[in-house]
């Protein structure tokens, strides 16, 4: 692993910039590009669709797949819901209206949230 002054007695390998931590052993979400990317710098949009036969959907848009782990919000949102729901292209569905619950869930989480 190469690091700062590599192959010196002052060699020290290169940490996170957040964390402070070895990039080995940082576990700050991080988008596309590598860049940390924190739940208090993503937006989530909140909407409620109606689908067909007039069932109500709520769906939350505008965060990053790479940098959250969009299977374990969703599995949290449907859980605090009691409800059904599935992530698909980036988009977290859950069905019903629960706009204020997720709203709420998401901001414990440290998202931004816009309806």
């Amino acid at each position: 692993m190469s690091g700062l002054f590599s192959g010196t007695p002052l060699e020290r390998p290169v940490t996170c910039a957040v964390c402070e931590q070895p990039l080995d052993a940082c576990t700050c979400p991080r988008d596309a590009g590598g860049h940390v990317l924190r739940p208090k710098d993503q937006t989530a949009v909140i909407r409620r669709e109606r689908r067909r036969r007039g069932k109500t959907v709520t769906t939350v848009t505008g965060l990053d797949p790479t940098a959250s782990d969009l299977a374990a919000i969703a599995r949290d949102l449907k859980g605090r819901c009691a409800s059904g729901g599935t992530v698909s292209d980036g988009v977290i569905e859950v069905q019903g209206d629960h706009g204020e619950t997720v709203a709420e869930v998401l901001r414990t989480m440290g998202y931004r949230v816009r309806p």
